[in-house]
């Protein structure tokens, strides 16, 4: 069994480069993963590619491991034959695995498993999702996407971490990518490669997180390139609530069925916390503009909206004791 390590302080390492843990919801074999994974490289990385076996679109955070090797169809994009061990390494580059899991379970693999036998004892100093096939805006989208489950779920383990998810989004095999600059895995890679950057911009010589424990980032990059009329979208701070979207419920009236159609409902873009002067991520993604949301993992509220809950319900939790 390869020697595990505990995240104590994830700290940057004096090199300029970081030890960046790879991974993605549409799986290892993906273009924007395998154009992300040459873009950090080429900035000066260590790059450790995890990525799960198959699709995963869609499992948020669930946490499923595998229990056989790997079944038909097969890895995505005939990338892995039936019957090979439900994890391993591609024989042309060994920082390229793939995991049969879900993809909070691939993220938490890489963490335990793979990265102390490529890492050894130096830790890893940032946790990168996706790019992913599509955007994931709103806090809605927080707990359904695969993309932001491997994210949370690494900054729950006390690893910084970003979740990058772009608009144009074709699920394309690694094999279609080519070396123009307008092919856009390799422009939405060049985001992540800058975001990168600058989140670890002056970190190196004080020897800080990258990000504070328990933070992690969302970005969302818009759609853009040939056939768009966006070709350079600046970054921009947000928030995810803000114009965000959940489904409501009608029936049809010409099926008898019920249909779900998008809802701008005030619970979800209540604004609890955050800047609150920062625009909501969903619209400014809509534009030709990356939305750069900051969230954290701690799910309770705030102080002063717990505490006046807190003193209506104290008589009654004082009677329970009796």
């Amino acid at each position: 069994m390869w020697k595990s390590f505990a995240p104590l302080l994830a700290l940057v390492s004096c090199a300029a480069g970081l030890n960046i843990l790879l991974t993605n919801d549409d799986s290892w074999a993906s273009a924007n993963i395998r154009a992300t994974y040459n873009a950090l490289k080429a900035d000066g990385h260590d790059v450790l590619l995890v990525g799960p076996a198959v699709q995963q679109s869609g499992r948020g955070g669930t946490f499923v491991l595998p229990t056989t090797n790997i079944t038909e169809p097969g890895g995505e994009f005939g990338s892995i034959p039936v019957g090979a061990p439900y994890f391993g390494q591609d024989s042309e580059n060994g920082d390229l695995f793939y995991f049969n899991g879900t993809p909070a379970a691939t993220a938490v693999f890489g963490i335990d498993i793979i990265a102390p036998k490529k890492f050894g004892s130096t830790p890893i100093d940032l946790v990168v999702s996706g790019p992913n096939e599509g955007q994931n805006n709103g806090p809605f989208l927080f707990t359904l996407s695969g993309t932001i489950g491997a994210t949370y779920v690494s900054v729950e383990r006390g690893y910084p971490a970003i979740a990058f998810s772009a608009g144009n989004s074709t699920h394309r095999s690694f094999t279609t990518l080519t070396d123009d600059a307008s092919d856009p895995a390799n422009i939405a890679a060049k985001v992540v490669a800058d975001v990168v950057r600058a989140v670890a911009n002056g970190v190196n010589a004080t020897k800080q997180r990258l990000l504070p424990l328990g933070v992690g980032l969302s970005v969302n990059i818009p759609t853009f390139g040939p056939g768009s009329n966006c070709t350079a979208p600046p970054l921009r701070f947000t928030r995810m609530t803000g114009g965000a979207v959940v489904d409501q419920i009608s029936i049809n009236s010409t099926s008898g069925f019920p249909i779900s159609t998008n809802l701008e409902a005030s619970g979800v873009n209540a604004n609890v916390n955050g800047v609150r002067e920062d625009p909501g991520e969903t619209p400014t993604s809509a534009g030709c503009e990356t939305a750069v949301s900051i969230f954290s993992v701690d799910y309770d509220a705030p102080e002063r909206l717990a505490r006046p809950i807190q003193q209506r319900l104290s008589l009654a939790i004082e009677a329970s004791e009796f």
